[in-house]
């Protein structure tokens, strides 16, 4: 079918129709897209199956927060008890206490750990000694690549009360030696500067690429125009990467309930709990220690939703302000 229209003094002019490909065609050509690419979709296959079977597939045990769930029963022979596990939470007082945690260490990540990164990699920008620069940045990458566990070890150790540089330091001054670790007080700036040591320097290489997509013409025009390194920096640098700051802070807000627990769990003791304790370590107490799965599996459930509302925001804000967002 075509529709016809009339030109002044000539005869009618037919204009083909644009049609809709069918649910056929697009499959048919999505087989062949398959047949031609499926070296690239063989090389996906392995990632594909890592996430079915790693992240879908447990999803199917969520069902556990909302039942009275026995071992011995399963999940499918447990009965449903609503949102029992859910007002048990919020009647807690020891995970209310560890939500407050969770949010004021993550706080604390959030205005001394993200600009860390960003700091180092205008500074590794400003070297220009090749062989220095690579020494230093070998330097504050290693402590990544280190295990949680000799980190702990590394930490328990600096700030020992007896053989502890920090307190032998203190020593020299006439100070006498404190316990830091046993300390509530200390936890959370010991715990936010030792994650700063730790992925500072390897976080940095996300900042250090984008500056390197820099268009090198920004920096001659600035040098033609007589400005100095610290304003090539604040005027050109940083607005440059602004769109990959703002990518990496959507993805660290939506990581704010996801307090690094293997440090926690290592660094922490009773005597810490009153700042030490956050939603995973409860989590963890209650589900492997106590035996309470479907309480557990409630918390989780719940800080999984937190976290999912707070990058949605996150992004949407993003979007609607700087027009850079994940999606």
């Amino acid at each position: 079918m075509a529709d016809e229209h009339t030109t002044a003094g000539g005869p009618p002019v037919q204009e083909p129709l644009i049609e809709t490909p069918s649910s056929e065609g697009r499959l048919t050509r999505f087989y062949d897209h398959i047949r031609r690419e499926w070296q690239i979709y063989l090389m996906l296959l392995p990632t594909i199956i890592w996430f079915l079977v790693f992240l879908y597939k447990p999803m199917y045990g969520l069902q556990i927060a909302f039942k009275d769930y026995s071992i011995f029963r399963g999940v499918a022979g447990s009965p449903w008890v609503g949102f029992e596990h859910f007002e048990t939470l919020f009647s807690n007082d020891q995970f209310l206490r560890a939500i407050g945690n969770t949010i004021k260490i993550s706080a604390l990540n959030l205005i001394f750990g993200f600009p860390a990164p960003i700091i180092l990699a205008l500074m590794f920008n400003e070297v220009l000694h090749a062989s220095y620069k690579r020494t230093a940045q070998t330097i504050v990458y290693l402590p990544h690549f280190i295990s949680s566990v000799i980190i702990a070890g590394i930490v328990i150790t600096a700030f020992s009360p007896t053989a502890g540089i920090v307190n032998t330091v203190m020593g020299w001054f006439g100070l006498d030696p404190v316990y830091f670790l046993t300390q509530p007080q200390w936890f959370r700036p010991i715990f936010v500067g030792t994650g700063i040591w730790q992925e500072a320097g390897f976080g940095s290489i996300v900042f250090l690429a984008a500056i390197a997509g820099v268009n090198p013409s920004l920096y001659e025009s600035a040098v033609v125009d007589g400005a100095n390194r610290w304003q090539m920096m604040w005027k050109i640098t940083i607005p440059s990467i602004l769109p990959t700051i703002l990518i990496m802070l959507i993805i660290r807000i939506g990581n704010v309930m996801e307090v690094s627990f293997e440090l926690v769990i290592l660094l922490y003791q009773p005597a810490t709990y009153e700042t030490a304790d956050v939603v995973n370590t409860w989590i963890y107490r209650q589900g492997l220690q106590s035996g309470q799965y479907d309480l557990a599996a409630a918390g989780g459930l719940f800080n999984a939703f937190v976290a999912f509302v707070l990058v949605m925001t996150a992004n949407t804000l993003s979007r609607r302000f700087s027009r850079t967002s994940l999606w």
